[in-house]
């Protein structure tokens, strides 16, 4: 009998496929494409205290493999997520995952986690510490509270133990790929008690529209996702594997089974699809059964037992 079964802390999944943050909405959108059901478990779009418009527009644009995002954390904030989002989710019966991030300092990360950690039916909370595609005004603020958390290991310890004191939930810390050292921000998350990490999130990234001479986003610059990056998160996967102990969520330009299976044998516990669920809505679904069949072909009865299997 095949064992899909992982464990994210204390959280139990019924398969090692999730949704990535930002990439799924609340999954009511996509309810009418897959049973949601099925899923591992579902990472919300990320909620500040307060609701966010988000950037202006133009926000997306289509790169070589990939694409640019500068959405800038449009969501309607915590009350609102509660009352009118958080019960749909739920209805899933999937684990639900709550993606947060700070407007205004570091002390919004702990309001929120205590917020949170009160509602039976949230699984986890991720500390979202590194989003690249917040611009102006109060959003450069933000946008500096990321850079100074996600590229210091000191700054993302305080901040990890500092939420990690006002929950008893799973805790994953989000890691940022615009850093000289990958390991060393992993190693703070888990010393500081951060039951995994998910890594990675968008490159910083920029396209150009040389007709007119107008960057293609509003906001100048995003943050780079898909197949593109794949080769840059699973280098990063693998070498944060190295190091800690904690389970890591692979992500970054997986788009099918065999660029997913890349992630496990690279030594993640998980795996969160991004991306791929704008062009194919029911990519997460057909991994899942990808990986049923590949564990079947090569008669293997865990997945777990994959997990950092690369041979050097």
């Amino acid at each position: 009998m095949l064992n899909l079964n992982t464990y994210i802390g204390k959280l139990k999944l019924k398969n090692p496929v999730l949704v990535a943050s930002g990439t799924f909405g609340y999954a009511e959108e996509f309810s009418d494409f897959i049973d949601l059901r099925e899923l591992g478990a579902i990472v919300t779009k990320t909620i500040t205290l307060n609701p966010r418009q988000g950037n202006p527009a133009p926000r997306t644009c289509e790169t070589p493999a990939g694409m640019l995002n500068s959405i800038g954390l449009e969501n309607p904030g915590l009350e609102v997520f509660i009352s009118e989002k958080l019960p749909f989710l739920v209805k899933t019966g999937v684990p639900v995952i709550v993606s947060i991030a700070s407007e205004s300092g570091p002390q919004d990360f702990i309001i929120l986690a205590r917020q949170l950690d009160k509602i039976k039916s949230v699984a986890a909370i991720e500390l979202n510490i590194s989003c690249p595609n917040i611009k102006s005004h109060i959003a450069y603020r933000i946008s500096h509270i990321a850079k100074l958390i996600a590229q210091d290991p000191k700054s993302t310890y305080e901040i990890v133990k500092s939420v990690r004191k006002v929950t008893h939930k799973t805790l994953i810390t989000k890691l940022s790929p615009n850093v000289t050292d990958i390991v060393e921000i992993a190693q703070a998350a888990e010393s500081a008690g951060s039951d995994a990490v998910s890594l990675i999130n968008t490159l910083t990234g920029m396209s150009i529209d040389v007709e007119n001479h107008r960057p293609r986003i509003a906001a100048i610059t995003g943050g780079l996702s898909g197949p593109g990056i794949r080769p840059v998160a699973v280098r990063m996967v693998w070498e944060a594997y190295q190091k800690v102990n904690i389970p890591i969520i692979g992500m970054g330009g997986i788009m099918d089974t065999s660029s997913a299976l890349e992630f496990f044998l690279a030594g993640a516990t998980a795996i969160s699809v991004g991306t791929a669920n704008f062009i194919n809505p029911r990519a997460t679904i057909e991994i899942i059964k990808g990986l049923k069949e590949y564990l079947i072909r090569n008669k293997i009865k865990d997945i777990n037992s994959i997990v950092g299997s690369l041979k050097i």
